[in-house]
């Protein structure tokens, strides 16, 4: 199980790091793609509330994978850090779900990475 887990958070920490990485570094191919896929509808995200998704995004993601590095004194409980990240990255997916749907585009993608995020909160719970 801790191998599926770890299998998960590194997939969680990679596709964050990249979104993340995306809506920091290029914002206007972000926006230009996703208006292209919705036939011209404006995206409606800032330059700065992308920048502060971004963040999130890449803070999630380097918490999730991080803990692994830390010795359980060091936060009480290392995967503490690894629950709160994910439970930060899910709430994101449904804020981007919530976000897609309005604009009826598929929310699929932030579903299965909102589900992914809360098999990581799940098997990490202390037992």
């Amino acid at each position: 199980m801790n191998s599926l887990l770890w299998i998960a958070q590194i997939l969680l920490a990679a596709i964050f790091l990249f979104t993340g990485a995306s809506k920091l570094f290029a914002y206007e191919f972000v926006v230009d793609t996703v208006e292209a896929r919705s036939a011209g509808l404006p995206a409606g995200v800032t330059r700065g509330l992308a920048a502060l998704i971004g963040l999130a995004e890449i803070a999630g993601a380097l918490g999730v994978v991080t803990p692994g590095a830390l010795t359980p004194g060091v936060l009480g409980e290392a995967h503490l850090l690894v629950r709160l990240a994910a439970g930060g990255l899910a709430l994101i997916m449904v804020l981007a779900g919530i976000y897609h749907i309005r604009r009826e585009d598929s929310a699929a993608p932030a579903v299965s990475l909102f589900l992914l995020a809360l098999f990581v909160i799940v098997g990490r719970w202390p037992r």
